[in-house]
């Protein structure tokens, strides 16, 4: 189906973060180096380069969770397109082949005619210009369905333009890659399209069009070339098969969209389709300027743009008894939910968003997890089940419903929720798993055991975890002081008794004291290891000072903050350990062993810069200088995934973004300190 109209022409305009000519679009290092993000809200999703070629495994235009928010597989990895006008023949796609034992060469196609790429919210949008032609691509999935569109509107041109578009397609585990030797699938027609079934039992799925001709093919295009992944030591090239191919002659100001889908009989209709996915996003930012007018329209464009790419972490996890469970995933292209990522970034993806029915929802999903005192450290991509190796979830659950119960006064959940934060503060009393367990002799929370890693700084490399941090963490007994106080404040609203948790906290913070290392002016990172403190320079301390209750005297505070600037501020967050440090690496590369070696030695964290900027703001009362460390991070959202927060940057300058293009702590947490500082600053009497 064609309409005359582009189809978001009558809508209001959506945030606009990114926006590019040829001068990145044509450029392949450029375009390359920048890639675009849309969800589904079911852990399905796609992805690509502004290039409009593959360099990763994960990128593709559909990656279906096939039983969400898991299962995730990759369907279909591109259309190749070609436009044909005034008799010319102009690629709309970009390649790069493999050649073996040899890198692949500048790539030709496509990225030649880009004049322009820019988000529509998180709709990403090409302008090609093709002689006097100009011809628009636009990407985006329904929500709550394994469904992408790809939308081409003919915006302008004298006469008529045909396009050819091949429908490469896949059948694997989104971790992995294909070659394919003599696989064959099953490419069938059907009514307005084609269904593919690529082994027996698998699941079929759909490419369809209501204004196209299909004509099914099957033909293996091999040898992919996949730079990004050769970059991190794997498998750098992979086989697509070419499912068929979609024509269609358009006049200007035709519209056709190609629907690619695990339904057999989704919406085609383009306009409709589109206008759905322009509404949504601005229902979400209509709820966010419900819950603060002035503070929406005081925001900056890219803050704009956080609020909508928060929503892209935000997914479903079904129960058997009940549907509506809801979670969120850690990060993309390949995280799945974490329970310590969810906790941290729950307030700032759902209440600085103005969503508290999100954070409701998924703190309930995830206090019927918790076992032995303990949340889920991460869910697998099998669907397995859970497992719990970690410290410090269960302690950020405690700040996220405090969080919560600030934004929402909801006194109904409290009651219903304290039994749970009851039963974790006495499984840390009683001991649970991995020697967790408060030392009666100070109050303080030890934690470890060999081969177990439990604090945030994770990494591993076989048997061998990189940074064990077995004692008492700093960090872990700010959140337990932070989470006994929390408890007390809950008791006086339930109208029970306050004063045990009261007692606790006070023994706890008497006892803070012995992290203080003086010789360096600022706190140890963790107390009474197998070999005794540990007294390197890491970001943990930060959390002492940035939580809302410190256990630090005042001029401890400013000490540790002024530490953490010096040492380890960049301009994207904080290092995990500071240059000068005899296991600082300052670049995050090489293969899988040699990139988790330095995960924590050295590498920028962007959900640190967050915590920080509110413990700067807290011991300078300098709102406007703590809002200031936030800026770079509108840069940033023009240089990676465009419109959102990667996971980590190297520790040496310039500081390139690495790890996941997306993570929803790195989001969250610019958006959650963002909002405070912001709220700060227009209270603040200067």
């Amino acid at each position: 189906m064609r309409d005359s109209r582009a189809p978001s022409d009558s809508l209001p305009a959506l945030p606009c973060a990114a926006d590019f000519g040829r001068e990145v679009c044509g450029d392949p290092p450029s375009a390359e180096s920048r890639e675009w993000l849309v969800t589904n809200g079911l852990g399905g999703f796609a992805c690509g380069t502004l290039a409009g070629n593959v360099t990763r495994r994960y990128h593709g235009l559909l990656v279906a969770a096939l039983h969400p928010p898991v299962g995730r597989t990759l369907l279909v990895s591109n259309l190749d397109g070609t436009a044909e006008y005034d008799g010319q023949h102009y690629p709309l796609t970009t390649q790069r082949w493999w050649n073996a034992g040899h890198p692949s060469l500048v790539p030709e196609g496509g990225h030649r005619h880009v004049e322009r790429f820019h988000l529509e919210g998180t709709t990403p949008v090409w302008t090609f210009a093709l002689a006097d032609a100009q011809l628009e691509k636009r990407v985006w999935m329904r929500q709550g369905e394994n469904t992408t569109c790809v939308g081409f509107h003919y915006a302008r041109g004298s006469g008529p333009l045909r396009l050819a578009l091949k429908a490469l397609v896949n059948y694997r585990d989104y971790h992995s890659s294909t070659h394919a030797g003599g696989w064959s699938m099953n490419v069938e027609p059907v009514a307005r399209g084609l269904r593919v079934t690529a082994f027996p039992g698998a699941t079929p799925f759909y490419l369809l069009s209501s204004g196209a001709i299909v004509e099914p093919m099957h033909e293996w295009y091999r040898d992919f070339d996949l730079p990004a992944e050769r970059e991190r030591g794997l498998d750098d090239h992979e086989d697509h098969l070419h499912a068929g191919t979609f024509r269609a002659t358009l006049a200007p100001g035709d519209s056709i969209t190609i629907v690619l889908s695990l339904r057999s009989d989704p919406d085609l209709d383009p306009l409709r389709a589109s206008a759905d996915c322009v509404t949504e996003q601005h229902e979400l930012l209509g709820q966010w300027r419900a819950a603060d007018a002035d503070l929406a329209g005081e925001a900056p464009e890219w803050i704009r743009q956080l609020v909508l790419a928060a929503n892209q972490f935000v997914a479903q996890r079904p129960l058997a008894d009940d549907p509506g469970a809801g979670t969120v995933l850690a990060g993309f292209p390949w995280f799945v939910d974490w329970g310590r990522d969810t906790m941290i970034a729950l307030p700032g993806l759902a209440l600085s968003t103005g969503r508290p029915r999100i954070a409701r929802n998924i703190l309930r999903t995830f206090s019927r997890f918790v076992d032995a005192g303990m949340l889920p450290n991460c869910f697998s991509d099998a669907g397995t089940a859970p497992e719990y190796n970690t410290v410090d979830a269960a302690l950020w659950f405690f700040e996220a419903v405090r969080q919560y119960y600030v934004a929402a006064a909801d006194q109904k959940f409290l009651e219903e929720i304290f039994p749970v934060l009851e039963g974790i503060v006495e499984a840390h009393l009683r001991g649970t798993r991995h020697k967790i367990q408060v030392d009666s002799a100070d109050g303080l929370l030890y934690a470890g055991a060999p081969g177990v890693q439990l604090t945030w700084m994770d990494a591993r490399v076989g048997e061998r975890v990189i940074t064990p941090r077995i004692g008492k963490p700093v960090e872990i007994n700010a959140l337990w002081y932070n989470a006994l106080l929390t408890m007390a404040k809950f008791a006086e609203r339930l109208k029970r008794p306050p004063a045990s948790y009261a007692e606790m906290a006070k023994r706890v913070r008497a006892n803070f004291a012995r992290f203080w290392n003086l010789s360096e002016g600022c706190c140890l990172d963790v107390l009474d290891g197998p070999g005794g403190n540990e007294a390197a320079i890491r970001p943990n301390q930060i959390f002492a000072v940035s939580l809302p209750e410190s256990p630090l005297p005042g001029q401890q505070q400013l000490a540790v903050v002024e530490t953490c600037a010096r040492r380890l501020l960049t301009s994207f967050g904080l290092r995990s350990l500071a240059p000068g440090e005899s296991a600082y690496a300052g670049r995050y590369e090489g293969g899988p062993a040699a990139r988790d070696s330095v995960y924590h030695q050295g590498t920028v964290w962007g959900w640190l810069a967050g915590p920080f900027a509110l413990a700067w703001m807290r011991v300078h009362d300098d709102p406007a200088g703590a809002l200031a460390l936030l800026e770079p991070m509108a840069h940033h959202m023009q240089a990676g995934c465009v419109g959102s927060i990667s996971e980590i940057f190297d520790g040496d300058p310039p500081f390139t973004p690495r790890g996941c293009f997306a993570q929803a702590w790195s989001v969250a947490e610019t958006l959650r300190a963002w909002t405070e500082i912001s709220r700060a600053l227009r209270a603040h009497p200067s």
